[in-house]
């Protein structure tokens, strides 16, 4: 096996140095030239956005973000919609259980009413039922 020479070894460490070097300098001119494309095109957006109203013939940014909105049919923010979204249904108020309730359900789970029956006379939601229950011992154990 011939002798490996020491020149040779450090004459290729030397040239993967100068390559990684200079993939990083290339790195960073392209990683320059890109933040200066994104304030290029920044730039040219806020100048269109604030083109838009009066391309569309409004005097101000307000009537034509009220004339937009009143396009797309939404209400203003806080008008009534309870913060939903897309204007669903509103979230149901949190229901109380208090002692009076528990001895309802008791009292109707005895009865041999089904869940849906006792919620709906209750006014209480099916899984809070199904809680009450459980906390009395009212429900089987799965097998």
């Amino acid at each position: 096996m011939p002798a490996r020479s020491c020149h040779g070894v450090q004459f290729v460490a030397e040239f993967a140095i100068h390559m990684v070097t200079a993939k990083i300098r290339e790195l960073k001119a392209t990683k320059a030239k890109l933040a200066k494309l994104e304030q290029y095109v920044a730039a040219g957006l806020r100048k269109e956005l604030a083109a838009l109203p009066a391309s569309y013939g409004f005097d101000n940014v307000e009537a034509f973000t009220a004339a937009v909105s009143a396009a797309a049919g939404r209400r203003a923010r806080g008008a009534g919609t309870g913060g939903a979204v897309g204007g669903g249904k509103r979230r149901r108020r949190r229901a109380v259980i208090t002692d009076g309730t528990r001895a309802e359900v008791k009292k109707l789970a005895g009865a041999g009413k089904t869940g849906a029956e006792i919620a709906a006379a209750v006014g209480i939601s099916l899984p809070s039922v199904q809680n009450i229950k459980k906390a009395l011992g009212l429900v089987k154990a799965r097998k």
